[in-house]
């Protein structure tokens, strides 16, 4: 279906000429980065942490999510200075690099983890108030705070900003009250983790303490209200997570040497006891909860504002991306987010939030870090960062995120997982198509060059398995072609459709029209398949060309399938294309359908067999592909083989019972006695009732028209058919006897 969302042209797209009047690096992404990052967890769980893992381990978690933080800050940096990063942020970038699939999976979550992050600083702001003021209740104190901010935001963006201006300089009055404070206890704290037996392990205390380190989000949330976000976002970020890093391993230090593990773990407000004037923590917890609500509620609509902009979303949230006021201000999207904040502030608390969050922001950053990883390994001519990162750096990155998912719960990663690949199968199901290109295609080409590169000449018998090129004219009169090809390939092999036109004046244009319409076509019928449409003015020597020049170094097809005919007027060149293609070492498969019966029920298929060699070999892998496909699903195999006599008949039974023994395909053998009978009789006795009939040809010779026309004689009334010609250089048997052609040197 077409993307009924999309907007955006491709000159619009991609123009990187600053918004005139937006914000500025120090207010549009140091300030809410920075704001959030020194939030709710510094203050309100960092003496938790520390009671329970100890100082090194305080430090060791500081230093392990920051460094995740900073890798996905060099990939956000080399994204944001490739491209405008329009509204949206981290689901922009994903997007516009790995396809709105993509983009979408982490999108959806994305948008999830910033409303949760809303009820987790009105939540801690809540905490603090109710340890001051222990008679109000916690959860009206949260859902009349996240009430507050949303009315804020709704207001205006820039005076939520400026007011984060007071809430920095709380902030700074309470670190130096904090600095210049004294101990309150005697301090034994362990190095390495509480002695307490009651303390919890370093990974949960970790999934706590992240999404102190997650405000960087903040600052790239608002990439579409920014001035310049090529310029801002880098310098932004990367100020505020060198300024929350140096605060970050300083804190435990003071807190560490002020107060017992205990009392640490138990006191949510520790600060304020030690602090040279309390209160002043107070300003602080509250400025930092109040802010990084604030700067939550202002990204989370902007994330689901763009989601339904691009078609994400379902037609009927589609009103989630208009825009309102001059700075196209996401009302209706934050009204949303208020609801789904308000739900988490009356069910959730503290300790429960911050994990989910942790699995939402760690899934996002490791997405971001492929994304960038990704583009800089390819270096497509279109990727140009300013600021240039090793790929090394950001599959680094990917890779801690995702290691630290596991070590803090494999269960919870697995579900995450799981959510995000069912939002993109979804996504994909509805075949959205963007007004921009992606990496994708640039992958595929990556990963097909090497693989080419790597295939060499020599055909090898353990990985055969055919290539067919059907040769189907107007692929809905010989559709039974496709069929019968697709069934043999299960999606595996590579398989061309190919037509040959006989009108040379057709334009490259409506080519490839026509093999765009093929390709929708037979996509419809779930079959994957390449498709080719070429010009000549015969059909056979077109084929012949065909068939001569198609192909990519060693990866050709091996396999021509073509329909019967059974027009004799064109018998000799018929013919001749055949001997052609033997002697191009291309198996031919050629199928005389019987137009009344088809494929009938596709329960029984016969092989009449001459020997493992050749043909042989090759009827029986033909067969045992078709009978694990899923339209021949368990379909039974018929090995049949005519001998002159009942002596005769008891050894090739012996013999033919061993072969299907080791070569494992489950076919019946059948050895049947000729008692005067021709052969032509015995066939159409015996495989009346068959839903497939395989049949050996003889290599072309000078007296093959002949030969052939005896076998258009043979093939009346009966089932329909396929005539197999082995042709490559390969060991058919060897293909079927592979397990047991090891040998020692």
């Amino acid at each position: 279906m077409k993307n009924p969302f999309r907007r955006s042209s491709p000159d619009k797209e991609y123009v990187i000429s600053p918004q005139k009047g937006g914000l500025g690096t120090f207010g549009g992404v140091f300030t809410p980065s920075i704001l959030t990052i020194l939030g709710v967890i510094m203050y309100l769980r960092f003496g938790w942490v520390v009671g329970n893992v100890g100082l090194i381990g305080t430090l060791l978690i500081v230093t392990i999510s920051t460094s995740i933080t900073f890798l996905t800050a060099l990939s956000i940096a080399a994204i944001a200075t490739d491209q405008r990063v329009r509204i949206g942020g981290a689901y922009y970038m994903i997007s516009r690099s790995l396809g709105i699939e993509s983009g979408g999976a982490i999108g959806i979550p994305l948008y999830l983890a910033q409303a949760l992050s809303v009820a987790l600083y009105t939540v801690g702001f809540a905490e603090s108030v109710v340890g001051v003021f222990p008679t109000l209740d916690i959860k009206i104190v949260g859902v009349i705070t996240t009430i507050g901010v949303a009315i804020l935001a709704l207001v205006s963006a820039k005076a939520a900003i400026r007011a984060q201006y007071f809430i920095m300089f709380g902030i700074l009055l309470s670190l130096l009250s904090l600095l210049f404070g004294s101990p309150i206890e005697q301090s034994n704290i362990e190095m390495w983790g509480a002695a307490d037996r009651h303390s919890e392990g370093f990974w949960v205390v970790f999934a706590v303490f992240f999404p102190a380190v997650t405000g960087i989000m903040a600052g790239v949330n608002m990439s579409g209200d920014l001035e310049n976000p090529a310029k801002s976002i880098p310098r932004g970020t990367f100020a505020a997570i060198g300024v929350g890093y140096v605060i970050y391993m300083a804190l435990p230090i003071i807190l560490a040497h002020r107060a017992d593990a205990l009392t640490l773990i138990e006191d949510p407000l520790i600060m304020r006891k030690m602090s040279y004037w309390g209160d002043a923590i107070l300003i602080g917890v509250w400025g930092a909860t109040l802010s990084s609500a604030v700067g939550s509620i202002l990204g989370a609509p902007r994330v689901l504002q763009a989601l339904a902009r691009d078609g994400v979303l379902p037609r009927w949230l589609r009103w989630l991306g208009r825009g309102d006021g001059e700075d196209d201000s996401p009302r209706a999207g934050t009204v949303l987010t208020l609801g789904v904040a308000l739900a988490a502030v009356w069910f959730g608390n503290l300790n429960i939030i911050a994990p989910i969050l942790t699995m939402f922001f760690l899934t996002t950053y490791g997405v971001l870090n492929i994304t960038a990883g990704i583009e800089r390994l390819l270096n497509s001519p279109s990727f140009r960062p300013k600021f240039k990162v090793h790929w090394a750096l950001s599959m680094l990155g990917a890779l801690g995120c995702i290691s630290v998912m596991f070590l803090i719960n494999a269960v919870a990663t697995g579900i995450a997982f799981l959510f995000v690949i069912i939002i993109y199968i979804w996504l994909q199901r509805r075949e959205l198509e963007a007004a921009w290109g992606d990496v994708r295609r640039g992958i595929w080409m990556a990963i097909t060059r090497a693989g080419l590169m790597r295939m060499g000449t020599e055909q090898e018998s353990k990985t055969w398995r055919p290539h067919p090129l059907v040769l189907s004219g107007a692929p809905t009169n010989r559709w039974h072609l496709i069929d019968f090809a697709s069934a043999l390939t299960h999606n595996r092999g590579i398989l061309t459709v190919a037509t040959v036109l006989t009108d040379e004046n057709i334009s490259a244009e409506r080519k490839n029209n026509m093999e765009s319409n093929i390709r929708d076509f037979l996509a419809k019928r779930s079959v994957q398949a390449l498709v080719r449409v070429t010009t000549a003015p015969d059909p056979f020597e077109g084929a012949e060309r065909l068939i001569e020049s198609y192909g990519l170094g060693a990866l050709v097809p091996n396999t021509v399938i073509l329909g019967d005919s059974e027009n004799k007027n064109i018998r000799e060149q018929y013919c001749k294309m055949i001997a052609t293609f033997h002697r191009q070492k291309r198996n031919v498969l050629v199928v005389h359908e019987n137009k009344e019966m088809g494929f009938s029920e596709r329960k029984r298929i016969d092989i009449w067999w001459g020997g493992l060699q050749g043909n042989g070999g090759l009827m029986m892998i033909l067969a045992y592909l078709l009978q694990s496909s899923r339209t021949w699903w368990d379909t039974e195999v018929r090995i049949k083989m005519v001998v002159q006599d009942e002596k005769a008949a008891e050894d090739a039974n012996r013999n033919l019972v061993r072969i299907v023994d080791q070569i494992r395909t489950g076919a019946k053998t059948e050895v049947l006695v000729s008692e005067g009978r021709s052969f032509n009789e015995i066939l159409h006795e015996s495989s009346k009732d068959a839903d497939l009939v395989l049949l050996g040809m003889a290599e072309p010779d000078k007296d093959f028209i002949s030969y052939y026309e005896n076998i258009q004689q043979r093939l009346k009334g009966l089932p329909t058919t396929v005539l197999v010609l082995a042709a490559e250089g390969i060991s058919f048997g060897e293909v079927l006897m592979q397990q047991d052609s090891y040998h020692e040197d």
